[in-house]
């Protein structure tokens, strides 16, 4: 199979195209024929480049953290799953032969394309009971991507926010991956009151098309002045921030309004931010930090995005043998929406 390796970190042109021996599926395992994998600024990009050795990344190392596609083959003892099947599959998962029914594993875990074969491949074997069911009606492209990001935005806003129909929220980030997301969760599947922000008038404006009830500009408006007005004083319920910008967040903090709370699971543009104490007891505010998602939301996540509740954008889609190009192309504008890489594509 053709598979997208580094045998050495560096700049985008360490990422091979090359020919790799084909997987054979451990018991407990499925081999999935990849369609769609997504290009992750951090767990790709900065992997390749060499600046998440702590993760234990060991070159060879085929790179992907996650995967869309078809299942291709069992391994002994998998019954849940049948060749055909619409799967996909991200994340940590067991590193060693594990039963898909075994409840007590405890052996080494590991992300995918990290400290095992990842999904910049053709083909990728995974531990069946990580695996997740795709509804039919949900395009590859978009599966990869919805794994990525809705969940975490989907437990921000729903299990830690708690965001309410009704309630405001000011989405930071309108444009990006988890903001985008975020926005359409909260307007669409909760039915809060959204106002979206960034730092162009242009990706501000992406969030009235996904659902925004208002949108601002940071760059030439005060964030604080238009989210009180547009609030009528009140200020916000919720402040979902994954960037930290310390220019910005401050601003965005002192329109939090009574009771409000703050949740956020990236510090990219920070991590250091000022906070004014005073706001924070005064207006009983909480701040809660959380990665990560919960699996059970994801079959939610999966079902509203093939009811068309939520829209990923996606910036690029392109074959596998341009895994390179598609780093280049993220390393020269960060907040573009997704790049998607899929192995079927000639």
């Amino acid at each position: 199979m053709k598979a997208a390796v580094i045998h050495e970190f560096g700049s985008p042109d360490v990422l091979r195209y090359e020919e790799v021996a084909d997987p054979e599926p451990r018991e407990g395992e499925i081999r999935i024929r990849v369609h769609a994998g997504t290009v992750n600024r951090v767990l790709d990009v900065a992997v390749r480049r060499g600046e998440q050795k702590q993760r234990g990344v060991k070159p060879p190392q085929i790179l992907g953290v996650d995967c869309a596609g078809i299942v291709d083959k069992l391994g002994p003892g998998v019954t849940r799953w049948k060749v055909g099947d619409h799967v996909a599959a991200a994340g940590t998962m067991p590193l060693d032969v594990v039963r898909e029914d075994e409840a007590d594993y405890k052996g080494p875990m590991g992300m995918m394309g990290i400290k095992r074969p990842g999904g910049f491949a053709e083909l990728v074997c995974v531990p069946s009971r990580v695996v997740n069911a795709l509804p039919r009606n949900l395009n590859f492209h978009e599966a990869a991507v919805v794994m990525r990001h809705c969940p975490t935005a989907w437990n921000l806003l729903v299990n830690i926010a708690k965001l309410q129909k009704g309630e405001w929220a000011l989405i930071m980030g309108a444009s990006g991956n988890l903001g985008s997301v975020g926005i359409q969760i909260a307007k669409h599947v909760i039915g809060a009151n959204v106002i979206a922000t960034a730092g162009s008038r242009d990706r501000a404006d992406l969030g009235l098309k996904l659902g925004a009830d208002a949108a601002v500009d940071y760059s030439t408006q005060d964030l604080y002045a238009e989210v009180m007005r547009i609030t009528g004083g009140k200020g916000v319920d919720v402040l979902y921030d994954n960037i930290a910008n310390p220019k910005v967040l401050p601003k965005a903090f002192h329109a939090i309004g009574l009771n409000g709370r703050l949740v956020t699971a990236g510090a990219h543009g920070g991590p250091n931010v000022e906070i004014d104490f005073f706001h924070l007891y005064d207006k009983r505010i909480t701040i809660r930090g959380m990665p990560g998602s919960r699996e059970e939301d994801l079959p939610t996540c999966f079902q509203a995005a093939a009811d068309g509740k939520i829209k990923v954008q996606i910036a690029h889609v392109l074959p596998l043998s341009q895994a390179a190009e598609a780093h280049r192309l993220m390393e020269s504008d960060p907040g573009m929406g997704k790049i998607v890489l899929d192995p079927t594509m000639g």
